[in-house]
This record gives C-alpha cells, sequence and structure tokens, in this order.
C-alpha cells in the first residue's frame, strides 16, 4: 500500500501515517516525522537498523541537499494555504523536527539540481545532516522565523503548470503504469503518424539530441531532449499534464521516455513514429530544419546583430553575466515574450550550452516564426569570442 504523511486525504484506499508511528520493515524500521511546509502531509522518515541505530532520514521535499521545499505549491490546490503561513511550518519543521537529529545521519532527498522543486538545490545526491546545518542556507542556527520566510520566499519563480494538477492526482489517484504503456506502445507508420498529428490534439515531441533536431526533423514539433534535463522542460513547457503526446523518440528507447514521462504526471502518450525519424526521411515526407551557426560567426559584423540577440537562459542566469544588448526571454516563460521577437529580421538565440535554445527555436517554429538562428554552443561559446559582455556579477550577491 502506498503510506502518506499525517493530514492526507485520499480519495483511495492508502495509509495515512501518525506522526512518530513506526514501520517494521524486515528487520529494520521506519519512523514517520511528520514535517509540514512544504506540503501539510509533508513527510521525513527516519530509518533504524535491527540494533536500533538510526542511520538516516528520507526527507522528500522538505530538506534537499544545499535546499529546502519551496512553500507555494499547495496554495494552489487549497486556498487558505498561503505560502507564507506554508513557509512558517517549514521553519518550524526543521527546527524542531530535524535539527535535533544526530549529525551523522545521511539526508535522501527526494529531488537534486535542476528541480523546480527548489531554488538552488546542489548537485549532490546526499549528505550528512551535520554539513547540512554547516552549509545549507535554511539550517542557520541564529536564523529567526522572519528572516528564514523572507530568504525563503525571495525569488520564487511561478511553479510549473503542471506542479498542481501533479498534487491533484495523488489526492485522487492516476491510471496503473501497465495502463499507460499498453496505450503508448502503439507503433505509427510515418503516414499514419502524419494523420494522428493533424487529426488529434496531439503535441509531436521530438526526445532525440538536439544535434539531430537541427538537421531535421517533423515540422511543427517541440524539442525536449531526453539526455537533457528533460522532465522538468517537460513539466514547464507543457502545461496540462493530459496533453495526447506523439513521440519522436531514438530506435529502442521509446518505452523509456514513456516512464519518465509518467513520472511526472503525463501518462497520455498516444503513439510513436516507428523506426524513428529515419523512418520518417525514407518515406520522403516534409522535413523542417533549425538554422544554426557557430559562435565566431556570429562576432562576425556583431555591431549589425547586437540589437537582434535573445538569450533564453534563467534571470539569475543573464543577471549574472550576458552578451551586451541581449534581451533576457526565459525559456520557461517564453510564451510571454513572443510579440518582442522581430517580424521582418532574422534573430539569434542562444542560452548556455544549446540545449535550451533548441527547444526555444523548436517552439517559436511551431507558432509559425521561422526567422530565427541558433548559436551552437550557447554563451559557454560565446565567452570564447570577443562579443562584448557585461561584467561579471556573482549570483549571491544580486537581489
Amino acid at each position: 500500500k502506498i503510506v502518506f504523511g499525517p493530514t492526507a486525504k485520499p480519495n483511495y484506499d492508502a495509509i495515512v501515517a501518525e506522526d512518530g508511528q513506526i514501520f517494521e520493515v524486515g528487520d529494520y524500521k521506519v519512523k514517520v516525522i511528520h514535517t509540514p511546509g512544504h506540503t501539510m502531509e509533508s513527510t521525513t522518515y527516519l530509518l533504524i537498523d535491527e540494533n536500533g541505530k538510526e542511520h538516516g532520514i528520507v526527507t522528500g521535499d522538505t530538506l534537499f541537499i544545499g535546499d529546502v521545499g519551496r512553500p507555494d505549491l499547495a496554495q494552489k490546490v487549497v486556498a487558505e494555504l498561503t505560502q507564507d503561513k506554508l513557509a512558517s511550518l517549514l521553519y518550524d519543521s526543521l527546527r524542531n523536527k530535524i535539527m535535533p537529529l544526530s549529525d551523522d545521519l545521511i539526508v535522501y532527498p527526494n529531488h537534486g539540481a535542476g528541480s523546480a522543486c527548489g531554488k538552488n538545490m546542489s548537485k549532490e545526491t546526499t549528505d550528512t545532516l551535520g554539513n547540512q546545518k554547516k552549509t545549507n542556507y535554511a539550517l542557520r542556527a541564529d536564523m529567526t522565523r522572519e528572516e528564514f520566510i523572507e530568504e525563503l520566499l525571495e525569488g520564487l519563480t511561478e511553479p510549473p503548470g503542471y506542479f498542481p494538477q501533479n498534487v491533484l492526482m495523488n489526492i485522487k489517484g492516476y491510471e496503473s503504469f501497465d495502463k499507460v504503456m499498453d496505450k503508448a506502445q502503439n507503433p505509427l507508420s510515418p503516414k499514419a503518424f502524419e494523420v494522428a498529428a493533424n487529426e488529434t490534439e496531439a503535441i509531436v515531441l521530438d526526445v532525440r539530441h538536439q544535434s539531430e533536431f537541427i538537421k531535421g526533423h517533423i515540422p511543427r514539433s517541440v524539442f525536449i531532449g531526453i539526455d537533457g534535463n528533460f522532465a522538468p522542460w517537460v513539466g514547464a513547457l507543457i502545461v496540462d499534464v493530459t496533453q495526447p503526446i506523439l513521440l519522436v523518440a531514438p530506435k529502442g528507447r521509446e518505452e523509456e521516455v514513456v516512464t519518465r514521462l509518467s513520472r511526472v504526471g503525463f501518462d497520455n502518450v498516444v503513439g510513436y513514429l516507428d523506426g524513428g525519424f529515419e523512418a520518417w526521411k525514407d518515406a520522403d515526407m516534409e522535413i523542417d530544419r533549425v538554422t544554426s551557426i557557430s559562435a565566431e560567426e556570429l562576432a562576425k559584423d556583431f555591431e549589425d546583430k547586437k540589437d537582434l540577440v535573445f538569450d533564453v537562459r534563467r534571470e539569475g542566469e543573464y543577471l549574472a553575466e550576458h552578451v551586451d544588448g541581449a534581451k533576457n526571454t526565459q525559456l520557461d516563460y517564453l510564451n510571454n515574450y513572443l510579440s518582442e521577437f522581430p517580424e521582418d529580421k532574422t534573430f539569434y538565440l542562444h542560452c548556455a550550452g544549446g540545449y535550451r535554445s533548441v527547444i526555444a527555436a523548436s517552439i517559436l517554429k511551431s507558432r509559425g516564426i521561422h526567422n530565427l538562428v541558433d548559436i551552437a554552443g550557447g554563451y559557454d561559446a560565446i565567452k570564447k569570442t570577443d562579443i562584448p559582455r557585461t561584467d561579471y556579477v556573482c549570483p549571491s550577491t544580486l537581489k
């Protein structure tokens, strides 16, 4: 059975644990520690061996490595739960439930770097609680409640649109994974794929590497590469978890893609291109491409281009350092910037390394905006040229 933390109200058969309750798993024990703040039912699980020694804590979305869970998600479902109220509860949970625990416990969080569930998560997957007490801003012993709330809420961006839908899925339940996979195991010939794309509301999602996508892709398809920060960008850019999806995937990886989509609530893959993009090409179907140039090419006659550079990195990255004159059109909110892209001039897109800019290019092209050029290698490549840039500002000093 599924075990929920205290106060949870699932609409299906599950165990709603009590604070302090102990579950026996073979010779080991798992103790429930109710730690509300991220959500009301957020819970930490203390792992205890057969000799009674405490080994670690599975902290869910309460405590991450270098960060803590954002308190602004549950309010999207339960209006009276303001982010200030949840932040205050999280302050108490950390100080009264987690910080008193032994320093040698290993922290096992739910998420790491790249997740939208926090602001500044480390790429490390585990750490000792003692080290987190020394290095995690949210565990400072001298931090007041007011300071904690202010620092936690500062700089929070709008959560991805699928988050509230995931909360409701946790409450209401969802289709079994076997059914999700059975529905997705629908190989379509190029002609059948084209018919399905034209006659349904499905998004054509191309998950190949960006270098393959720019060389050729199905017109109006959206690129989000499976080998990049895949699930978070799917969640950020495809708002409706019930959206039908048609896949273009590397051959043999279709099941992996369906699995990773399902893990973030996207359970409506209705088919995939049998034989991958090679089959589409072999069938002489229509192909679109993304124009891409090197940073060195951008540097040529840059004065004529400087007002036509669009940086799709996040605001913090842009403020820290950017191409002089470039406009920040964050990928997360690209739809809000559509009117800023020129209609009668070629413009240039870049991100940090070349993944996000191709996502942006695919979205713009799917909306009929084709007068764009991608900068291969992104800002990392631009920094190696003489293109003028703003002075670097350490992100920790930005307000």
